[in-house]
């Protein structure tokens, strides 16, 4: 819910980081300078040279700290008073450990240093949060906040549109209530823009990123519906929970101005995991196109040689929760060749839609060579280094062919699409598209960092053999 603040976050932990190692050196040097020297004896200045493997110790134990105790918490990012709150109590647990450490390690520290370092580097982290949030909230325009939609007539519905307008403007942009039918009792505190069939048209309308659904438990085969019928869109979706039987794979219990709320449309992969296999996307992704830039060259003069039409094929895919994304890829058809998709298109014996075909006219000769190493997807690792796609994931799909999705099909795309994946590595291109999905949600279900690296070793493999490859 709060993802959009996730730079922030990042923000502060380099800056309290930076900020204790610093000011620690900083009085370090000033101490003598500083009131109480008088009461100190002259040995109690320890050599900087000799202790200094404590300007890198104290950082990196405030960072723990902090960390353990929820000081970088993504819901209190944009509130001055929530991050004061849990950074006091956080702050004075570090400044105890702290001393804690010089008793057992340095103990020729001059203890008026622990206190001057403790207290100028509290009001440097009180005041780098004060801007970031001032920062944040005098953002100049609409379109930096979260756009909110409220479905539903509950109680809790009209309580947390109120607290949304008076209390948390600066973050959220609440566009309108939503009708579900049951009615609403009293004043509004939103403006009531329409009714349940007509989200889809809302969303889209009104580029809503964000839907609460505060359904009563009478409604509860209408929820259920209408959480498929939104998958198709590019919009996260928290329940109210007045739905507790409703049965949930990787929702996520979050408080929403004051109010639980059960989060439907999370990532699959989050936390430490999302940050392990970003870490890994970037590294790979970094060193892979290093590597073949050279060979960038020799492809694009093949292109260019082969057939009239520019060398990057630009294409617009669905991603992470259906949102839309431009992907690239080495030129591998002539030019307007997704117009005439209808006419190669063909049905397997089960009565399925089958895209790629082996024998494709459209595929250059170069293209053909291309796809058969599978060097036309070398562009893609922008689209990786971009965060849009990683390493490993189901393919990202083409928007045609996401309008004819079934509900059993929308959950492959709840993980960020990957250049290879588990269905890649098991057929390729002569698996029927209904396997492909199997594959693909074999893989959400399943995910880990050593399935990753399981599927990068395989898809080796299944390159140099070049099987399925078309």
């Amino acid at each position: 819910m709060y993802k959009q603040y996730r730079p922030y976050q990042y923000f502060l932990v380099f800056a309290d980081f930076f900020l204790v190692a610093a000011l620690l050196i900083l009085m370090v040097k000033l101490r003598p300078l500083l009131p109480g020297k008088s009461a100190l004896s002259a040995d109690m200045f320890f050599d900087v040279g000799r202790f200094w493997p404590m300007f890198i110790e104290v950082p990196i134990l405030y960072h723990l700290v902090f960390a353990m105790t929820g000081v970088y918490d993504l819901s209190r990012v944009p509130f001055f008073s929530q991050q004061i709150t849990r950074l006091a109590s956080s702050y004075l647990l570090a400044v105890l450990v702290f001393a804690g450490l010089l008793y057992f390690t340095y103990r020729d520290v001059s203890r008026l240093l622990v206190v001057y370092f403790s207290v100028t580097t509290f009001a440097a982290l009180v005041a780098v949060r004060y801007f970031l949030t001032l920062y944040l909230a005098k953002r100049p325009t609409v379109g930096e906040r979260t756009n909110v939609l409220i479905v539903g007539g509950t109680q809790k519905s009209i309580a947390l549109a109120d607290r949304l307008f008076k209390q948390y403007g600066s973050v959220y942009n609440l566009v309108g209530l939503v009708d579900s039918g049951e009615g609403f009792d009293g004043p509004l505190p939103a403006p009531l823009i329409g009714a349940v069939r007509d989200l889809p048209r809302l969303i889209q309308e009104h580029d809503i990123q964000l839907v609460l659904v505060a359904l009563t438990r009478s409604k509860y085969q209408e929820t259920e519906k209408l959480i498929l019928d939104l998958y198709p869109l590019p919009v996260r979706i928290y329940l109210i929970p007045d739905v507790l039987e409703l049965s949930l794979r990787h929702s996520e219990v979050e408080t929403f101005a004051d109010v639980t709320v059960i989060g439907i449309r999370e990532p699959v992969i989050r936390g430490a995991q999302r940050a392990v296999k970003r870490i890994f996307d970037i590294a790979v992704a970094s060193f892979a196109l290093s590597l073949s830039l050279p060979l960038w060259l020799v492809i694009w003069v093949a292109i260019k040689w082969d057939s009239p039409g520019p060398a990057i094929f630009k294409t617009d895919r669905i991603g992470e929760n259906g949102k839309f994304f431009t992907m690239y890829k080495f030129r591998t058809m002539a030019v307007g060749a997704d117009r005439l998709q209808e006419k190669v298109t063909i049905l397997d014996e089960e009565g399925e839609a089958v895209y790629k075909v082996s024998a494709d006219p459209r595929i250059t000769k170069v293209g053909k060579w291309l796809r058969r190493w599978s060097l036309d997807e070398l562009p893609q690792f922008i689209n990786i280094l971009k965060g849009e796609m990683s390493l490993v994931g189901p393919r990202p799909e083409q928007v045609f062919i996401t309008q004819d999705y079934d509900t059993s099909q929308w959950p492959r795309l709840s993980v960020p699409p990957g250049l290879t994946g588990w269905w890649q590595v098991s057929g390729r291109s002569d698996l029927p598209l209904h396997l492909n999905t199997q594959y693909d949600l074999y893989y959400v279900r399943n995910y880990s960092f050593i399935l990753d690296l399981k599927i990068i070793l395989k898809t080796i493999a299944v390159v140099l053999r070049g099987k399925g490859a078309y």
